[in-house]
C-alpha cells in the first residue's frame, strides 16, 4: 500500500487528534513533521536503507556512544566522531530532534523531551511516505534483523522474516542471521523468501568447492535505469560467532571477487552499481578506495549513525560509503540522478524515525501484536527498576554491561567477568521497570551459555590484547567490528596506538598487580566454542535476571572502564563526569 504526501498529513493529524500526545518540546517538531520527513525527491533511482535493527519490533530508547575511537588514517573522520565534534562536523544544531538522534549528548534529558525511536510499525510509516514519491524504490535490509530480541529467539527468527515481508524488504545481506544455522536459513532464503527478497552475499562460499551459497547480486530496472546491488555479508562471521553455526561455509572480505562482481554486473548494463554491505564502516571505507565502479557501500554492522555519505576516491572515480545506525532508529534515503548511462549527482538524508512523530502503520501494528501476544507475561515480567541510566553502547564498557558484569560475578562468585563487546542493546532511562524484555534485549543469541574458568594472569592479558586488537587494528581488514570486551573486577591501562601485544598494562585486581603465573576465577558468557555448549551453563539471561531480582533497585552504576593512552582530544572521546 502507497501514500501520497497529502494522505500521511491527514494520518499525522488523525493520529493527533486520537491521542497522540507530544513530550514537551515535540510540538514545533510535529508542526514541521511535513519538512522533518518530506524529503523532496531528486533524480530516477532511488534506494531506502535500515541495517542491524536487532529484532526491535517496538521502539525503544537507544544512546549512542560516547566513545568510538580512531586513529591513524581514521582519527578525525566519519564514524569516528561523538558528541560536540559530531554535530561541529555536520552542521548540526546542538539540542534539536537531530542532535539527540545522532549523540549521546543530554541523553536522558533529551529521550525523555523527544520520546522514543524506532518501532516497525512507525518505520513501515516511513518507508511508505519515501516510496510514494519515489516509484521502483528499493528497500534495502542490512542484516542483524533476525536476532536481538526475545520473540526473535524464541521464533527462530520467524517475527522478523514476517515484519520485513510486511516492510516491503527487497534486497538483504546477513550476520547474525546465521547464528540461527544454515538449515534455518536455507529455508528462510528458499521458502519465505523466495520471489519477494533477495538474499544477497557475493562473499560466502561452500568450503569444499568454494561453490557460492547465496546469489551475488541482482540487477534490477528502475524508472528505464538497470540498477545492480551486490550483497556483502559479515566477513568474519566463523570468527566472531561460533563456527559450528556455518561449518559448510566459508567468508571474507574477498575484495577481488567484489570487483569480479562489480565488472560482471557492469558488463551486464547496470548505470547504477551500489553495495549492501554488513563489512562495519572501517572496512567499507578501505573496500571503496580499492575497488572501482561502485557508486555507494550501504553499510552496516559498526551501528555508526552518519548524517552523510563519505567520499571516497579510488582510481575509477568516487563511492559514497554510507551507515544508518541501528535498532530501527534511522531510515537511510538515497536518490540518484542518472545521465548518459551514469551517476551524474545524488541526495542523501539519514532519517531519524521518531516514534512520536510518525503515526504507526495499522498493518504493522497488527502483525507485532500477533507475534508478541504469547510472549508478553514472560516479557513484561519486571525484576527490578533502576536509577541511572543504562545503555551499551561504547568502546569499552557501559552501565547495562557493567549490570552483567556484576551479574556474571556475584552469580557464579567470580573474581573477574568478561562479558562480550556487543553493539546491540536497548537503553533504559532512570527511574525506568527494567523487565525481562529488557535483558533479554542484551543477551538473546542462540550461543548464551555460562561459563567459569580458571585462567592464569598471563591468558587474561592475552584475551585482552587479542580482543584490542580486533578493535583497534590500523588496518582496518583485521578489525572485526564490536567493541571492547566488557570487563568486571579487573581493571587495566590500553593505549589503543601500541603494537599488538603492547596494548595492555598495569592489570589490577583488588589493588594488587595480576600476577601472570597466578590463576584467577573468571566468569564470562556466549562461548564460540562446541565444548563450552556442550558443557551446558546456564543461559546468561537467568544470571542476570536473578541478580536483578535480588537487587531490586539498580543504583547509580560505576563503569569499571580502563585508563585510556593517547586519546586525550580525540573526536571520538568524550569521557563522561
Amino acid at each position: 500500500m502507497s501514500m501520497n504526501r497529502r494522505e500521511f498529513m491527514q494520518m499525522l493529524a488523525l493520529a493527533s487528534a486520537a491521542g497522540m500526545v507530544l513530550k514537551p518540546g515535540m510540538a514545533q517538531a510535529q508542526a514541521a513533521a511535513d519538512k522533518f520527513y518530506d524529503m523532496p525527491k531528486f533524480g530516477n533511482v532511488h534506494f531506502l536503507h535500515f541495517t542491524d535493527c536487532h529484532a526491535q519490533l517496538n521502539p525503544i530508547y537507544f544512546r549512542e556512544p560516547n566513545v568510538n575511537l580512531g586513529f591513524g588514517t581514521m582519527y578525525d573522520r566519519p564514524p569516528h566522531l561523538v558528541g560536540e565534534y559530531l554535530l561541529k562536523y555536520y552542521g548540526i544544531a546542538p539540542n534539536t530532534p537531530d542532535a539527540h538522534a545522532f549523540t549521546y549528548l543530554n541523553f536522558t534529558d533529551a529521550a525523555q523531551q523527544y520520546g522514543k525511536v524506532g518501532g516497525f510499525a512507525h518505520l513501515a510509516t516511513l518507508v511508505k511516505q519515501m516510496r510514494a514519491s519515489r516509484p521502483g524504490a528499493l528497500l534495502l535490509d542490512g542484516g542483524d534483523t533476525w536476532q536481538g530480541s526475545g520473540t526473535a529467539l524464541w521464533t527462530n527468527g520467524q517475527d522478523m522474516v514476517d515484519a520485513c515481508l510486511q516492510l516491503g524488504v527487497d534486497i538483504m545481506t546477513p550476520h547474525w542471521e546465521m547464528t540461527l544455522g544454515e538449515d534455518r536459513v536455507m529455508e528462510i532464503v528458499e521458502k519465505d523468501f523466495a520471489g519477494k527478497v533477495a538474499f544477497l552475499a557475493q562473499n560466502v562460499k561452500t568450503t569444499d568447492f568454494e561453490d557460492p551459497v547465496f546469489e551475488a547480486f541482482t540487477m534490477r530496472e528502475m524508472n528505464g535505469v538497470k540498477v545492480a546491488v551486490i550483497g556483502q555479508a559479515f566477513p568474519y562471521t566463523p570468527i566472531a560467532n561460533p563456527r559450528y553455526f556455518v561449518e559448510n561455509w566459508s567468508f571474507g572480505i574477498d575484495e577481488e571477487n567484489m570487483q569480479k562482481t562489480v565488472n560482471e554486473a557492469r558488463s551486464q548494463g547496470a548505470q547504477v552499481v551500489v553495495v549492501i554491505s554488513h563489512n562495519g564502516m572501517d572496512v567499507d571505507l578501505k573496500l571503496a578506495s580499492r575497488v572501482t565502479g561502485i557508486d555507494a557501500i550501504f553499510g552496516g554492522h559498526t551501528h555508526d549513525g552518519v548524517p552523510q555519505p563519505v567520499k571516497v576516491k579510488n582510481p575509477g572515480g568516487v563511492t559514497l560509503v554510507t551507515n544508518a545506525g541501528s535498532n530501527g532508529k534511522f531510515l537511510g534515503v538515497m536518490d540518484f540522478d542518472v545521465k548518459d548511462g551514469k551517476v551524474s549527482d545524488f541526495r542523501y538524508k539519514l532519517m531519524p524515525v521518531f516514534s512520536d512523530l510518525l503515526p504507526a502503520d495499522p498493518e504493522m501494528t497488527a502483525l507485532i501484536k500477533r507475534v508478541r501476544e504469547p510472549h508478553e507475561a514472560k516479557l513484561n515480567e519486571v525484576l527490578a527498576t533502576t536509577e541511572g541510566l543504562l545503555y551499551r553502547r561504547g568502546n569499552f564498557n557501559g552501565t547495562f554491561d557493567q549490570v552483567i558484569c556484576d551479574a556474571l560475578m556475584k552469580g557464579k562468585d567470580a573474581q573477574i567477568a568478561f562479558s562480550p563487546g556487543f553493539r546491540w542493546g536497548t537503553s533504559l532511562l532512570p527511574g525506568q521497570d527494567i523487565l525481562m524484555e529488557h535483558v533479554l534485549d542484551q543477551t538473546a543469541i542462540t550461543y548464551p551459555w555460562t561459563t567459569v574458568t580458571n585462567m592464569s594472569g598471563e591468558m587474561i592479558k592475552v584475551v585482552l590484547e587479542d580482543v584490542a586488537d580486533n578493535l583497534f587494528n590500523p588496518d582496518p581488514y583485521y578489525q572485526q567490528g564490536g567493541d571492547m570486551v566488557r570487563v568486571g573486577g579487573l581493571e587495566y591501562t590500553i593505549d589503543p596506538t601500541a603494537d599488538f601485544g603492547n596494548r595492555i598494562s598495569n592489570m589490577m585486581l583488588d589493588g594488587q598487580a595480576i600476577d601472570a603465573s597466578k590463576t584467577y576465577k573468571v566468569a564470562g558468557w556466549a562461548p564460540v566454542s562446541p565444548e563450552a555448549r556442550d558443557a551446558g551453563g546456564e543461559p546468561i539471561w537467568d544470571v542476570v535476571a536473578n541478580y536483578l531480582r535480588d537487587q531490586k533497585v539498580v543504583k547509580d552504576v560505576a563503569l569499571n572502564e580502563p585508563k585510556i593512552i593517547g586519546a586525550e582530544n580525540n573526536p571520538g572521546y568524550a569521557p563522561l563526569s
